[in-house]
């Protein structure tokens, strides 16, 4: 398969339409598939974030995730202001098995180095810890609850 167009490219949200595409596809996978209930899904961080999506070659949205950083990042980073938070993590059920995850934790982990990042944590569902363990997160502290599901707190050195 060398030489093939990638099925999908990543990029970080500048345009009003990835912004609502990114939103879609949260509300899809985390209200739709996993019972988030609106009203905590969306949070007053989203303003501030940077967003990253991933997009099919024929412009549907495929994923999401998000970076805080800075004084949004420090609750959930314990306080460090260099490292940054990726959070919100989510594709769509047609993506999922397609490498869109990873190029978007990847594309996460590029926009921190940007920001001049150390690190990133991330509060992982603890179904997921395989998945961020295979891309050098390193889970620490005890399983907790968000939104009804378990999670794990996470990081990478960058």
């Amino acid at each position: 398969m060398t030489g093939t167009p990638a099925p999908y490219t990543t990029r970080t949200v500048v345009e009003e339409q990835d912004r609502a595409a990114c939103f879609q596809v949260r509300k899809d996978v985390f209200v739709g598939e996993q019972n988030v209930p609106e009203e905590i899904e969306y949070d007053v961080y989203d303003a501030d974030a940077v967003h990253v999506i991933a997009i099919a070659a024929d412009g549907s949205a495929l994923g999401t995730g998000r970076l805080l950083h800075g004084p949004a990042a420090a609750a959930k980073t314990g306080g460090d202001l260099t490292v940054g938070s990726l959070g919100r993590l989510a594709v769509t059920k047609e993506a999922r098995g397609l490498g869109v995850g990873v190029a978007l934790v990847r594309a996460i982990e590029d926009a921190a180095r940007e920001l001049g990042l150390a690190a990133v944590d991330l509060h992982a569902q603890t179904h997921a810890l395989g998945f961020y363990e295979r891309l050098g997160y390193v889970a620490y502290g005890p399983d907790f609850p968000d939104a009804g599901i378990a999670h794990r707190a996470m990081r990478r050195a960058l």
